[in-house]
Formats: C-alpha cells, structure tokens, sequence
C-alpha cells in the first residue's frame, strides 16, 4: 500500500503547478484524499479534499479559487491544481487517503496512508 506525490518544484510567484497523488497496492476510489502541506516550523495543515463518495471537494480559505483537487479514478490518481501560486504556499505538500468525517476532512489524523511529499517553493 503507497501512495506517491510529484509534481512539486520551484515556480514564480502566479505561477503554477500540478500535483499527483498516485495510489498503488489499493483502489483510491474507496477513500477521501485530502492534500496537506508543511511549512518549515509550522503544523501540517489541510490544503483541500475530495470525497469519495460524491465528488465534492472543500477548500481553505487561503487556497479557494486557486486551487483544484480532481480525482481519476481509472488512473488511481488524484490531482491538485495550483494556480497563482504565492511565497506563502512554500511548503512540501502531502497527499492522504483516509475516511474522515465532515468535521475531521482538515485533520491529518483523520487519514489512514500519506505519501512521501513533494516540495513546492514559489519565489521569485
């Protein structure tokens, strides 16, 4: 059971990049996938999650309207879009699945498998 994030690097302030979680050893369609990113000296906080269930994602607010998360099922995939990336969102980014309910989605503890991480710097 792994789960593989890529798709970080270093990118200019706006912008972008396209994270991968690929799952092997089990099917991602049976979890929620959240994407979670660590700062240097800061918690790991909830970036975005996709259920999966129906499909419906949740944001944080500092990333709403930037970000996309989509799932691929047939790819055993999951994606995050990152658009007008700023030096705040600096951090190596983290894919988990697990079966959190509403109120845990942003909770690292609420997920089962992570992947390795991938680093993601925005400056200029």
């Amino acid at each position: 059971v792994q789960l593989q994030a890529s798709g970080g690097g270093l990118v200019q302030p706006g912008g972008s990049l396209r994270l991968s979680c690929a799952a092997s050893g089990f099917t991602l369609d049976y979890f929620a996938i959240g994407w979670f990113r660590q700062a240097p000296g800061k918690e790991r906080e909830g970036v975005s999650c996709i259920s999966s269930s129906d499909g419906s994602t949740d944001y944080a607010d500092s990333v709403k309207g930037r970000f996309t998360i989509s799932r691929d099922n047939a790819k055993n995939t999951v994606y995050l879009q990152m658009n007008s990336l700023k030096p705040d969102d600096t951090a190596v980014y983290y894919c988990g699945a697990g079966r959190p309910i509403l109120s845990t989605i942003r909770s690292p503890s609420a997920y089962y498998y992570w992947g390795q991480g991938t680093l993601v710097t925005v400056s200029s």
